[in-house]
């Protein structure tokens, strides 16, 4: 999912105490530290859609695209927090990578260091072959990721640590594998991970939410059979 400047975003879910939007790739999610003129910050857009402040709940990583979820209330706000920071938001993740892995189901604890001089801190995520394809002789895998922890970019360094990076990850997979990939798929210079689905306990009603992002045209492109389905 890409976007224009200015063009609405989509809305997943919204009541009087949160709202879920469908976020574009190239969006930040809240403004830079350095911001640049051209930046496109998903949390203004949303303010200036609704005319209502909205606060940030969690973030997602500039060129992801799917499901992010900001609060309309302090109070509800800081319940998501305190939810997210107990690991009790089930968040599940889409993501092609190039090659195939070595199984259909496995886990990875591969330790995650932010930057040099940082602390190494555990990192977890379970990972599901959903399905592979052949394009022009290069084969291609639809991966279901499940965060366990959220350390800095974990899906995308733990999919490199299996030896399938994300098509389209100029930081992991590198600039001419990326290229190539974007060329072969016509997504471009896109990363193609989707942050699919979040799920969890209401903060004040207390319903179990199930907040789903619709698939997404690169996504569907490559793998027809599987969304088709």
């Amino acid at each position: 999912m890409t976007s224009r400047p200015n063009e609405p975003l989509e809305i997943l879910y919204q009541d009087e105490w949160l709202v879920a939007v469908n976020k574009p790739a190239g969006h930040l999610v809240h403004p830079a530290d350095q911001p640049q003129e051209d930046d496109l910050v998903t949390m203004k857009i949303l303010r200036d859609q609704l005319g209502r402040l909205v606060y940030n709940v969690h973030r997602l990583d500039r060129p992801t695209t799917g499901v992010l979820l900001f609060g309309l209330d302090s109070a509800a706000t800081k319940y998501l927090h305190r939810a997210f920071e107990r690991h009790d938001m089930k968040k599940t993740y889409l993501a092609i990578v190039r090659g195939s892995p070595d199984n259909t189901q496995w886990q990875c604890h591969e330790p995650i260091q932010k930057e040099h001089g940082k602390p190494i801190r555990e990192a977890h995520t379970s990972f599901q072959l959903l399905e592979k394809a052949l394009i022009k002789e290069t084969t291609i895998s639809l991966i279901k990721a499940t965060p366990h922890t959220g350390r800095f970019h974990q899906i995308r360094r733990h999919l490199l640590h299996a030896g399938t990076p994300i098509a389209g990850d100029y930081r992991y997979a590198g600039i001419e594998q990326s290229h190539e990939i974007g060329a072969l798929l016509g997504s471009g210079s896109r990363m193609l991970l989707q942050a699919h689905s979040i799920a969890f306990d209401h903060p004040v009603t207390g319903d179990y939410l199930i907040i789903k992002a619709p698939a997404d045209e690169h996504f569907i492109r490559s793998f027809p059979s599987y969304f088709k389905s």
